[in-house]
Protein backbone atom coordinates (compact mmCIF):
# COMPACT_ATOMS: atom_id res chain seq x y z
CA UNK A 1 0.00 0.00 0.00
CA UNK A 2 1.17 3.62 -0.77
CA UNK A 3 1.71 6.28 1.71
CA UNK A 4 -1.19 8.07 0.41
CA UNK A 5 -3.23 5.39 0.45
CA UNK A 6 -2.36 4.16 3.85
CA UNK A 7 -3.19 7.83 5.24
CA UNK A 8 -6.58 7.41 3.50
CA UNK A 9 -7.03 4.27 4.97
CA UNK A 10 -6.32 5.24 8.30
CA UNK A 11 -8.12 8.18 8.36
CA UNK A 12 -11.18 6.76 7.55
CA UNK A 13 -10.55 4.73 10.06
CA UNK A 14 -9.84 6.64 12.85
CA UNK A 15 -12.77 9.33 10.93
CA UNK A 16 -15.34 6.00 12.03
CA UNK A 17 -13.96 5.81 15.47
CA UNK A 18 -13.62 9.21 16.79
CA UNK A 19 -15.09 11.70 14.16
CA UNK A 20 -13.33 14.52 12.35
CA UNK A 21 -12.18 16.82 15.00
CA UNK A 22 -11.42 14.64 17.48
CA UNK A 23 -9.06 13.36 15.34
CA UNK A 24 -5.54 14.78 14.95
CA UNK A 25 -3.52 14.71 12.82
CA UNK A 26 -0.67 13.65 15.05
CA UNK A 27 -3.51 10.44 15.31
CA UNK A 28 -3.09 9.96 11.45
CA UNK A 29 0.75 10.16 11.36
CA UNK A 30 0.97 7.40 14.38
CA UNK A 31 -1.90 4.65 12.49
CA UNK A 32 0.17 5.61 9.02
CA UNK A 33 3.47 5.53 10.74
CA UNK A 34 4.40 8.47 9.05
CA UNK A 35 5.69 12.03 9.53
CA UNK A 36 4.52 15.55 9.26
CA UNK A 37 6.61 15.67 5.58
CA UNK A 38 4.86 12.32 4.66
CA UNK A 39 1.38 13.96 5.00
CA UNK A 40 1.80 17.60 3.77
CA UNK A 41 3.64 16.25 0.55
CA UNK A 42 0.58 14.32 0.02
CA UNK A 43 -1.85 16.41 2.03
CA UNK A 44 -2.23 20.14 2.30
CA UNK A 45 -4.67 20.23 5.12
CA UNK A 46 -6.54 17.63 7.28
CA UNK A 47 -9.64 19.68 5.65
CA UNK A 48 -8.21 18.32 2.24
CA UNK A 49 -7.53 15.11 3.26
CA UNK A 50 -11.53 14.98 4.81
CA UNK A 51 -12.79 15.15 1.07
CA UNK A 52 -10.28 12.95 0.11
CA UNK A 53 -11.66 10.61 2.91
CA UNK A 54 -14.94 11.01 1.88
CA UNK A 55 -14.61 9.92 -1.73
CA UNK A 56 -12.87 6.45 -0.79
CA UNK A 57 -15.81 6.18 1.65
CA UNK A 58 -18.64 6.94 -0.90
CA UNK A 59 -16.08 4.44 -3.25
CA UNK A 60 -16.66 1.86 -0.32
CA UNK A 61 -20.31 2.24 0.27
CA UNK A 62 -21.21 1.64 -3.59
CA UNK A 63 -18.98 -1.23 -3.62
CA UNK A 64 -20.56 -2.77 -1.00
CA UNK A 65 -23.83 -1.66 -1.12
CA UNK A 66 -24.82 -1.75 -5.60
CA UNK A 67 -23.77 -5.57 -5.30
CA UNK A 68 -26.63 -7.63 -6.63
CA UNK A 69 -28.83 -4.86 -7.92
CA UNK A 70 -28.72 -5.00 -11.70
CA UNK A 71 -29.58 -8.70 -11.16
CA UNK A 72 -32.94 -8.28 -8.95
CA UNK A 73 -36.09 -8.24 -10.73
CA UNK A 74 -38.27 -6.07 -9.09
CA UNK A 75 -38.89 -2.91 -7.23
CA UNK A 76 -38.61 -4.27 -3.75
CA UNK A 77 -35.98 -6.73 -4.50
CA UNK A 78 -33.70 -4.15 -4.91
CA UNK A 79 -34.47 -2.00 -1.75
CA UNK A 80 -34.02 -5.36 -0.07
CA UNK A 81 -31.10 -6.05 -1.70
CA UNK A 82 -29.77 -2.70 -0.90
CA UNK A 83 -31.05 -3.01 2.89
CA UNK A 84 -29.21 -6.73 3.41
CA UNK A 85 -26.15 -4.88 1.48
CA UNK A 86 -25.98 -2.24 3.99
CA UNK A 87 -26.42 -4.13 7.20
CA UNK A 88 -23.90 -7.49 6.14
CA UNK A 89 -21.36 -5.96 3.53
CA UNK A 90 -21.45 -2.20 4.94
CA UNK A 91 -21.93 -1.80 8.56
CA UNK A 92 -20.13 -5.14 9.94
CA UNK A 93 -16.74 -3.92 7.65
CA UNK A 94 -14.97 -3.53 10.63
CA UNK A 95 -11.37 -3.36 8.34
CA UNK A 96 -12.82 0.39 6.76
CA UNK A 97 -14.90 1.48 9.27
CA UNK A 98 -14.20 -0.08 13.09
CA UNK A 99 -16.38 2.48 14.62
CA UNK A 100 -19.48 1.86 11.92
CA UNK A 101 -20.95 3.71 9.37
CA UNK A 102 -18.83 7.03 9.14
CA UNK A 103 -21.29 9.15 7.30
CA UNK A 104 -23.45 9.08 10.32
CA UNK A 105 -20.63 9.85 12.54
CA UNK A 106 -19.34 12.78 10.78
CA UNK A 107 -22.92 14.10 9.88
CA UNK A 108 -23.31 13.98 13.49
CA UNK A 109 -20.24 15.50 14.83
CA UNK A 110 -19.93 18.52 12.41
CA UNK A 111 -23.63 19.28 11.38
CA UNK A 112 -22.59 22.26 14.41
CA UNK A 113 -18.90 22.61 14.67
CA UNK A 114 -18.17 22.28 10.53
CA UNK A 115 -21.79 22.86 8.56
CA UNK A 116 -19.80 23.15 5.07
CA UNK A 117 -18.00 19.92 5.77
CA UNK A 118 -21.94 18.46 6.73
CA UNK A 119 -23.21 19.59 3.97
CA UNK A 120 -21.45 17.11 1.81
CA UNK A 121 -22.11 14.03 3.95
CA UNK A 122 -25.58 15.53 3.10
CA UNK A 123 -25.40 15.08 -0.20
CA UNK A 124 -24.96 11.54 -0.16
CA UNK A 125 -27.53 10.86 2.47
CA UNK A 126 -29.80 13.25 -0.30
CA UNK A 127 -28.69 10.66 -2.82
CA UNK A 128 -29.40 7.71 -1.00
CA UNK A 129 -33.34 8.95 -0.46
CA UNK A 130 -33.66 10.04 -4.36
CA UNK A 131 -32.98 6.11 -5.04
CA UNK A 132 -35.24 4.31 -2.00
CA UNK A 133 -37.89 6.50 -3.64
CA UNK A 134 -37.40 5.98 -7.44
CA UNK A 135 -37.79 2.82 -6.88
CA UNK A 136 -40.73 2.45 -4.80
CA UNK A 137 -42.45 4.76 -7.26
CA UNK A 138 -41.33 1.90 -9.96
CA UNK A 139 -42.72 -0.84 -7.47
CA UNK A 140 -45.90 1.38 -7.34
CA UNK A 141 -46.19 1.72 -10.96
CA UNK A 142 -45.88 -1.96 -11.84
CA UNK A 143 -48.22 -3.03 -9.40
CA UNK A 144 -46.04 -4.37 -6.77
CA UNK A 145 -46.40 -1.68 -4.56
CA UNK A 146 -50.24 -1.11 -3.80
CA UNK A 147 -51.81 2.11 -5.56
CA UNK A 148 -52.42 3.71 -2.49
CA UNK A 149 -48.87 3.40 -0.87
CA UNK A 150 -47.23 6.94 0.06
CA UNK A 151 -43.82 6.72 -1.26
CA UNK A 152 -42.50 9.65 0.78
CA UNK A 153 -43.46 8.41 3.40
CA UNK A 154 -42.07 4.93 2.80
CA UNK A 155 -38.88 6.17 1.83
CA UNK A 156 -38.04 8.19 4.61
CA UNK A 157 -38.91 5.51 6.81
CA UNK A 158 -36.91 3.48 5.40
CA UNK A 159 -34.47 5.76 5.36
CA UNK A 160 -34.57 6.94 9.06
CA UNK A 161 -35.10 3.48 9.99
CA UNK A 162 -31.12 2.19 8.99
CA UNK A 163 -29.73 5.87 10.54
CA UNK A 164 -31.59 4.53 13.61
CA UNK A 165 -30.48 1.01 13.51
CA UNK A 166 -26.62 2.60 11.99
CA UNK A 167 -26.75 4.75 15.04
CA UNK A 168 -27.45 2.28 17.20
CA UNK A 169 -25.01 -0.59 15.67
CA UNK A 170 -21.82 2.48 16.01
CA UNK A 171 -22.99 2.74 19.99
CA UNK A 172 -23.22 -0.97 20.73
CA UNK A 173 -21.67 -3.30 18.05
CA UNK A 174 -24.38 -5.54 18.39
CA UNK A 175 -25.29 -7.27 14.89
CA UNK A 176 -27.97 -9.29 16.42
CA UNK A 177 -29.65 -6.02 17.02
CA UNK A 178 -28.92 -4.77 13.61
CA UNK A 179 -30.08 -7.87 11.98
CA UNK A 180 -33.42 -7.81 13.86
CA UNK A 181 -33.96 -3.88 12.83
CA UNK A 182 -33.19 -4.19 9.21
CA UNK A 183 -35.09 -7.77 8.82
CA UNK A 184 -37.79 -5.88 10.54
CA UNK A 185 -37.84 -3.69 7.91
CA UNK A 186 -37.53 -5.93 5.05
CA UNK A 187 -40.54 -7.62 6.64
CA UNK A 188 -42.47 -4.56 6.80
CA UNK A 189 -41.60 -3.71 3.04
CA UNK A 190 -42.78 -7.74 2.16
CA UNK A 191 -46.57 -6.44 4.06
CA UNK A 192 -46.63 -3.56 1.22
CA UNK A 193 -46.24 -5.68 -1.35
CA UNK A 194 -49.75 -6.00 -3.30
CA UNK A 195 -51.82 -9.19 -3.13
CA UNK A 196 -51.16 -11.09 -7.04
Amino acid sequence: MLLKEKIIHESLRLFSLKGFTSTSIQDILAAANTSKGGFYNHFSSKEDLFYVVLDEARKIWRERNLIGLEQAGTALEKVTILLRNYKDRYLKDADNFPGGCVFITLAVELSDQMPHLSKEIEKGFVGLKKLYRRLLDEGKKSGELNKNANTDAITEMIFNSMLGASVVFNANKSTTGLDKSVDSLIDYLEHLRQAP
